[in-house]
């Protein structure tokens, strides 16, 4: 059964950059659509980005609008996100996530995922 731990927020100044880190165990990340999802206090749980099990592209959601890229070491079982220019509006829990495929629609990534990280807190304030 995969599992996924989620690790490397923290508190970042508006414009600083943050890298997050997602181990997988127990199965393999190819075999899995995989992404990120985030949930801000008091807002519903939204999806980032997605990997497609099935070609390996990636969908951002609108708001990441370039400054986040993700990136995964096969090797290592393991996915990153690094984010760049951050603003106080993604301040919010982070979670990587699996699933079977990728939902998107009009750039909007939905949390279609069956399994998620522990979640990791990022917060982005002056």
């Amino acid at each position: 059964q995969l599992q996924l731990v989620d690790s490397g927020g923290g508190l970042v100044q508006p414009g600083g950059s943050l890298r997050l880190s997602c181990v997988a165990s127990g199965s393999t990340l190819d075999d899995y659509a995989i992404g990120w999802v985030r949930q801000a206090p008091g807002k519903k749980r939204e999806g980032v980005l997605c990997i497609s099990r099935e070609d390996g592209r990636t969908y951002y959601a609108d708001f990441v609008k370039g400054r986040f890229t993700v990136s995964r070491d096969n090797a290592k079982n393991t996915m990153y996100l690094q984010m760049n220019s951050l603003e106080p509006e993604d301040t919010a829990t982070y979670y990587c996530a699996a699933g079977l495929a990728c939902t998107v629609v009009v750039g909007t990534v939905w949390d279609d995922f069956t399994s998620w990280g522990q979640g990791t807190q990022v917060t982005v304030s002056s």
